[in-house]
């Protein structure tokens, strides 16, 4: 199969950890590709490959960006052209560029901004209800990471074209553990978007809280990392905007952009990480800190349920501070090890869904 794969999405967020990884065992396989907005083949791709692996791979340039209103209108008909040279264009995410003539797959993540039209704003919510309407009326079929966010995009888009689940997986770099483990550090730690549906005001009352029961007990209080930049929150209680701006005082760091490298090197030395959203369309957070042999306590949320049925994490309900703050307390002072697992997730497993899924519609 001839794959043109759409690699804008490189190094962005989430969708970029899902686009990078599942890429990189797409390359493993024998189909050619036509990498989209790429000049050349990145090192972090190309280093695992032979040379015969490569000459199956070619790129091409695009400074157009995806999920655009650039791409839908005025996308060079050179790059469509060479685009529609080959079998089939899958995208990680929503978006698909004027002028492609070849079947079309997409990725929809989640619904998010339909399900809590107030994180967007109207005029938000009804550009990504564009994105998503057009991305199902054009696509063969559609991927998604969840039963959860499939059952959403059912419901709110009225859906119905195919969809294929095909989970998230645990990246790389994560499942190749140093024998040696890290030493653990009296530290706590989010990783998210800082948005209202991640739970971050949950989190800072529920950590202050925490805090106090252990001061209490004359007991050493820990650092929250928040892995992110206050800049970047907004928030109508004034509670939280001041616990923000005093991040210092109260043991909160707010780290900014952090590399890959250091952000496992955090995770492992964590005792634990919280995950205190509100909605996902699948989290992959827990996951990765669980590789990296930190207690997890996660929201209750349906998703989480599905995701994470048969893994050692703990639930808090949803929203509620002092069951955040209990269970804090409790994962804390039992200080044990993350009990033995089984992995369920991969991106090999992601990359093998998703390349069935287009031999089906392409035969």
């Amino acid at each position: 199969m001839k794959i043109v794969f759409d690699c804008r999405w490189h190094k962005k967020s989430g969708i970029g950890t899902f686009a990078d990884n599942t890429l990189k065992n797409m390359l493993k396989t024998e189909n050619e590709f036509l990498l989209l907005g790429f000049n050349s083949l990145p090192e972090e791709f190309s280093a695992s490959l032979s040379e015969e692996d490569l000459k199956r791979i070619k790129c091409i340039n695009c400074d157009i960006s995806a999920f655009s209103f650039k791409e839908l209108l005025f996308f060079p008909k050179t790059v469509s052209k060479v685009i529609n040279q080959y079998d089939v264009y899958f995208s990680p995410y929503c978006n698909i560029p004027s002028g492609i003539k070849i079947p079309v797959f997409t990725t929809i993540h989640d619904v998010l901004f339909l399900d809590m039209p107030e994180i967007a704003g109207k005029a938000g919510t009804f550009i990504r209800k564009i994105f998503y309407k057009y991305a199902i009326f054009r696509s063969k079929a559609i991927f998604t990471v969840s039963e959860y966010s499939k059952q959403r995009i059912i419901y709110t888009l009225k859906c119905k074209k195919h969809i294929f689940v095909t989970y998230n997986g645990v990246p790389e770099n994560y499942l190749k553990q140093d024998k040696i483990s890290t030493p653990k550090t009296d530290s706590i730690i989010f990783i998210g978007n800082i948005k209202k549906h991640k739970g971050i005001q949950i989190l800072i009352p529920a950590f202050k809280e925490f805090c106090k029961e252990l001061s209490s007990k004359n007991l050493k209080t820990p650092k929250l990392i928040i892995v992110g930049s206050k800049d970047n929150f907004r928030t109508n209680d004034a509670s939280i905007s001041s616990l923000i701006q005093s991040a210092d005082e109260n043991d909160i760091e707010f780290t900014g952009f952090i590399s890959d490298e250091e952000l496992k090197k955090r995770l492992s030395q964590a005792k634990i990480l919280i995950q205190p959203s509100f909605y996902e369309g699948f989290g992959l957070p827990p996951l990765q800190a669980l590789n990296c042999g930190t207690n997890t306590i996660v929201s209750d949320i349906e998703v989480f349920k599905e995701v994470y049925k048969n893994y050692p994490v703990t639930y808090f309900k949803t929203g509620d501070i002092s069951d955040l703050k209990e269970k804090m307390l409790d994962v804390w002072l039992e200080n044990k090890p993350v009990p033995d697992f089984t992995e369920q997730y991969s991106f090999k497993n992601t990359c093998d869904s998703i390349l069935n899924a287009l031999e089906i519609y392409c035969a």
